[in-house]
């Protein structure tokens, strides 16, 4: 636990607990080495025998201060800086006075026990020095030293009573005169916080509220300093040292005044920053020390948050993004930042509604940055770069899934209200994110491709809180609605994960489990199904887009939009037994035939996949509308694949849809008869062109299956066993044909392969007819075969050896038969 044991610097601590906090501590110290070290004591003394102060002795200072981490300040030496702040002959240069407090303040922090007469000599020494050098010529930094010192005495057990009151009373003059100064220096506030948290740990309870009063005070008046969610975590973490110091030294008399002070700043002119993050603190520090004497502290703790994230929700309502104050949206990351930091809290439906606005606004603010990227396209892309970027490694954004879960943890108690308002919030955000990120990929690819990838890597973070939330609806509200909330819930956690499909860059378990668990729900419920089909984007959508696009729109090129309908591609076929015949020829057909054209050969695959789902399904009330839809369907179906084969339709995904059609289709079907028809025309014309003699080589290596006229034979090849045996005198005609005009060697290898395949053949339906023609077909290929060579020898060519050949050829295929 965090107490004055474990933290020797407060500033130190508190920044590394806020965001940058390491970088900017490590930068602040230097490693000199200990005889520069004691160099630069000496120097000093020298300083104080010669009554004079010179450049090297200011760099001597500087150098001590730099070294503050591996510094040790003793009595003695402590006593030499007073000397030299005393002297009245001296001339200090105006920036050497915050180094001499620094250096006073290492003094009290790393001494375990000082001389309480010298720390009261260091008092009377810093009064003098505000009321005759700050006052009248006043530094920022100056300021911020005189309050860490301030406050490190006045929590210090060796001073006296009487030091400890006058450091707190000088310490609230300086912060009631002159907070102005906190917000003209960047890297202040750290320091002023930290001298805040050692005057609250103070022995003397009668200040505690007043300093309270100022802390809130600082960011009240004039809107208080910059720097966002990072004082607010140092605000957090300050508090909850101050509680856990009290807690730790049985101080727990103090608690009453803590509370007191929190609650008496609750009022409509203080900042809500400021409060917020108090509230988090106690939060944070009563969670973690489990304390039963802080149960009343952390109940209003809990209801201060309610009552900040009401009134925030009351005015964030129906605001869009760029009509919230600067105030508010800095609200809501604190308010989502402090529920994260600040442990369990019980569930309070403003949190819920607070998280969810948070989350969709600032953490994940695309909605914001798409508007402004539309709205000058081209104008200030650096400065929006920039502003991405910085996003990214914001706090807030690494918190996104710490805050995530936060919210699934409040959404899991909450009432059905508010799980309704936070799912439609989301649902709907899912819609905007496609529409406008579509819009945005079209508008900056090849243009701004590091703005396109910095957006994408907040969306996918998104993704992944749309997954979460899901799941946790999926497990919590699924089983306790009524079917047709079910339903309606089901559709739309599907939609959705169809507008963030684009975005989903790896295998998540969370997203496969939530996919299935709602698709059980809706796939035997014949509406359902019909609404998440509708859903998909009309075919008129698909194909047009409206607008201002740099370049004539291309369907094929919009990944974004590919991405979701290859979602729908992969979850209808799972219901289309319950899927309207007339639904899938108005909705789905257009969209199936459109895709397998895409030049993504998974895109289009999983095209060819729905077709072949769609012939194998069934249990169609009238089913002889959906078989007629089916042979309608064939006929465009071959003609669309074999016009882009070879090309884009994969040949894995043609195969399966011809299969389809021979098994599915009613015996004898017309379509089936087209299509054999078509394939054959389609072999026909690729042997023809495969004649250069590296096409001729694939051929003949088993191992090179990639030609594709010898792909679409061995397709042909395999249909003899699957076609029905009405179907097949027609495929074994057209075979023979196809094959007898190919070259030789090709006519053997096909005919090789045909052997084997009639040899395995185990059907006795089918077979005798398949050994009868085999036998013709050999025959007929090596009459062709003896014709070519009488031709070539001329008219005095050797008949016998022709009719020795065709019986040869016809014995070794009996045999192997």
């Amino acid at each position: 636990m965090a107490n004055q044991s474990h933290v020797v610097f407060l500033e130190e601590w508190l920044l590394r607990n806020s965001s940058g906090g390491d970088k900017i501590s490590s930068s602040q110290s230097s490693s000199a080495s200990a005889q520069a070290i004691i160099q630069a004591w000496g120097d000093l003394r020298d300083s104080v025998q010669s009554k004079s102060f010179h450049s090297h002795h200011f760099q001597s200072l500087k150098k001590l201060c730099d070294s503050k981490i591996f510094l040790h300040v003793s009595d003695p030496q402590a006593k030499l800086l007073l000397s030299i702040l005393s002297l009245p002959t001296i001339s200090l240069p105006q920036e050497s006075y915050p180094l001499f407090l620094r250096l006073l303040y290492v003094w009290v922090r790393k001494s375990s026990k000082q001389d309480s007469l010298v720390i009261d000599s260091a008092v009377e020494v810093l009064m003098r020095l505000f009321s005759e050098k700050f006052f009248s010529n006043k530094s920022p930094f100056f300021f911020s030293e005189g309050i860490l010192l301030l406050g490190a005495i006045s929590s210090k057990p060796s001073a006296s009573q009487r030091s400890k009151m006058v450091c707190l009373e000088m310490l609230c003059r300086l912060l009631e005169e002159d907070y102005q100064l906190i917000s003209l220096v960047e890297g202040l506030i750290p320091s002023i916080l930290a001298g805040i948290g050692y005057a609250l740990s103070s022995p003397v309870n009668a200040y505690i509220v007043r300093v309270m009063d100022l802390l809130f005070g600082i960011w009240e008046k004039e809107g208080g300093p910059a720097g966002g969610v990072s004082h607010g975590l140092m605000i957090l973490h300050m508090i909850e040292w101050v509680l856990s110091n009290f807690v730790s030294s049985h101080s727990m008399d103090k608690v009453v005044f803590l509370k007191r002070g929190m609650l008496g700043n609750v009022k409509p002119t203080n900042s809500l920053f400021a409060l917020v993050m108090t509230a988090a603190g106690v939060l944070r520090a009563c969670n973690r020390l489990g304390s039963s004497d802080l149960l009343d502290l952390k109940t209003s703790a809990e209801e201060l948050i309610e009552t900040f994230s009401s009134l925030l929700v009351s005015r964030t309502r129906g605001v869009n993004y760029s009509g919230l104050e600067s105030g508010d949206r800095l609200l809501l990351r604190c308010v989502s930042l402090a529920l994260v930091r600040s442990g369990y809290i019980s569930y309070r439906a403003p949190l819920l509604l607070c998280l969810a606005s948070a989350l969709l606004s600032e953490i994940f603010p695309l909605q914001h940055l798409y508007s402004k990227i539309l709205e000058l396209p081209f104008a200030s892309s650096e400065v929006r770069l920039n502003e991405v970027k910085e996003h990214l490694g914001s706090t807030c954004f690494k918190e996104a899934g710490a805050i995530t879960g936060v919210l699934c943890n409040q959404y899991v108690s909450a009432d059905e209200n508010s799980k309704n308002t936070v799912e439609n919030l989301i649902w709907e955000y899912c819609n905007d994110i496609y529409l406008q990120h579509q819009q945005v990929a079209l508008m900056l690819r090849g243009i701004n491709d590091g703005l396109l990838g910095d957006l994408e890597k907040i969306a996918e973070s998104a993704f992944l809180m749309v997954v979460v939330f899901a799941l946790a609806v999926t497990k919590h509200r699924l089983v306790s609605i009524n079917q047709e909330a079910r339903m309606k819930l089901s559709v739309r956690i599907l939609v959705s994960f169809s507008c963030m499909e684009y975005f989903r860059r790896m295998r998540l378990p969370e997203y496969m489990d939530t996919i299935r668990a709602v698709v059980v729900s809706i796939q035997e419920n014949e509406s359902a199904c019909i609404s998440f089909v509708e859903s998909m984007p009309p075919y008129d959508d698909l194909t047009n887009k409206c607008g201002s696009w740099r370049t004539e729109y291309q369907w094929s090129t919009d990944d974004v939009q590919t991405a979701r309908v290859l979602f729908y591609l992969r979850v209808i076929p799972t219901f289309l037994e319950h899927l309207p015949t007339s639904v899938f020829r108005k909705v789905v057909a257009p969209t199936v035939f459109l895709y397998m054209g895409h030049p993504n050969g998974k895109v289009a695959r999983a095209s060819h996949s729905m077709f072949v789902a769609f012939l194998s399904s069934g249990k169609d009330p009238n089913e002889d509308d959906r078989v007629s839809l089916k042979e309608q369907l064939v006929f465009y179906y071959i003609q669309r694949s074999l016009e882009g084969y070879p090309g884009t339709t994969p040949f894995e995904g043609m195969a399966s849809g011809v299969a389809a059609i021979v098994r599915h289709l009613p015996a004898a079907s017309p379509s089936v008869f087209y299509s054999i028809h078509y394939l054959v025309g389609k072999a026909n014309s690729l042997c023809n062109m495969s004649k250069s003699e590296e096409t001729d080589h694939s051929w003949k290596n088993s191992e090179v299956d990639w030609d594709p006229s010898k792909k679409m034979l061995e397709l042909l090849l395999r249909l003899l066993s699957l076609v029905d045996i009405q179907v097949l005198p027609t495929l074994m005609k057209q075979l023979a044909q196809l094959i007898l005009q190919l070259p030789k060697h090709k006519q053997n290898l096909v005919l090789n392969e045909l052997y084997q395949q009639v040899a395995e053949s185990d059907d006795v339906t089918r077979k005798p007819t398949l050994v009868s023609w085999l036998q013709s077909l050999s025959y007929l290929c090596s009459q062709d075969s003896n014709k070519k060579v009488a031709k070539e020898k001329g008219p005095e060519a050797d008949a016998a050896a022709a009719t020795s050949t065709g019986l040869l050829s016809l014995n070794r295929i009996s045999s192997r038969l």
